[in-house]
């Protein structure tokens, strides 16, 4: 089998190719794709050197499987491109996943509804990602009437050049700013651009996706995400109000029964979730799981998860794990 990587020299397309090699996914022929100037670049998978190479040369060797991960405009340009030979693209980026004909997919909530004809599959965003994994138990049991959920985002998610710049601020070092202010020492309420509504596009793609993955456009949510000076992955601060009465003890059961949640929830012990923690592994941590006693069947629980892995990378080759137990490709 012929996968494609594009942007397999980024940071999420160098832990897509660890994470094909460590699910053994059936690979014959690696194609890295990257931009003109690592045209050539070498890249390690399965104890081999690939060379990388151009997307038109990508596209001419017709894989059968392309994973993405090179930014929206890029996506838009390829991704057809790649589908035209047969090519199934699962994509990172943000510009098919409120595309309403194409499939906005976590495995373990909605791979079933993964179709023969889809040709392009998109990858949520990776704050969506953790934070639907939680809700969807509670939506299929309780209803959700809305959520308030408040993010603490890792560098990694803005890429090498927002930890090079939080590194070089740590010792005093001139780099190369992925951040109008510092980040070392600093938090900042500002995640992708502002839009009219003083949302930011991160907060939007929240609200929206989330609604889209859980299939129900009445659930009321509001987002603020905020990057901070971490390195290991994106924590959350999730309110929701039930539709019916619950009981904490089903909650914590129903949350320890979600495949890729792992509940760590005993505060008298200081078990709690942690960025520092999640790093490298693919489950979405959940804890402090706790009434909220200002409104009726309130929820608030915390979230953490590696951004890299399970936020992009992991989802994106669980998606192409699915399509082969689905035999399209």
């Amino acid at each position: 089998m012929k996968v494609a990587v594009v942007g397999a020299t980024g940071l999420v397309g160098t832990r897509m190719l660890q994470v094909l090699e460590e699910r053994n996914f059936p690979v014959t022929e690696l194609i890295p794709v990257a931009s003109e100037k690592s045209l050539g670049r070498k890249v390690s998978f399965k104890g081999r050197e690939w060379s990388v190479v151009s997307a038109d040369d990508a596209i001419a060797a017709k894989p059968s499987l392309a994973l993405f991960s090179a930014g929206g405009s890029i996506s838009e340009e390829l991704a057809p491109r790649f589908a035209a030979v047969g090519c199934r693209v699962v994509d990172n980026s943000s510009f098919w996943r409120m595309d309403p004909s194409k499939k906005l997919v976590v495995p373990e909530i909605n791979g079933d509804i993964l179709e023969k004809e889809d040709m392009i599959i998109a990858n949520p965003n990776c704050s969506t990602i953790q934070m639907v994994l939680a809700l969807a138990p509670l939506h299929k049991v309780y209803g959700i009437k809305r959520v308030v959920v408040s993010t603490y985002q890792s560098v990694t998610g803005a890429g090498y050049k927002a930890i090079n710049q939080m590194n070089a601020e740590r010792q005093g070092l001139e780099c190369e700013k992925k951040f109008p202010y510092p980040i070392d020492q600093n938090i900042l309420p500002h995640i992708d651009s502002f839009l009219d509504n003083g949302y930011t596009k991160e907060e939007m793609k929240m609200i929206n996706e989330t609604r889209k993955i859980l299939r129900d456009d009445s659930i009321a949510i509001t987002a603020t995400t905020v990057r901070v000076p971490v390195q290991g992955g994106h924590s959350e601060s999730v309110n929701v109000e039930l539709k019916r009465p619950f009981e904490l003890e089903d909650v914590r059961r129903l949350l320890s029964q979600m495949p890729g949640v792992t509940v760590q929830d005993d505060p008298e012990h200081n078990v709690y979730p942690m960025p520092l923690y999640a790093w490298g592994k693919d489950d979405v941590f959940v804890g402090r799981i706790r009434r909220d006693e200002s409104v009726p069947d309130g929820l608030n629980f915390w979230c953490v998860s590696d951004n890299i892995r399970k936020g992009a990378a992991t989802n994106a080759v669980q998606i192409a794990q699915t399509l082969l137990e689905k035999k399209y490709i």
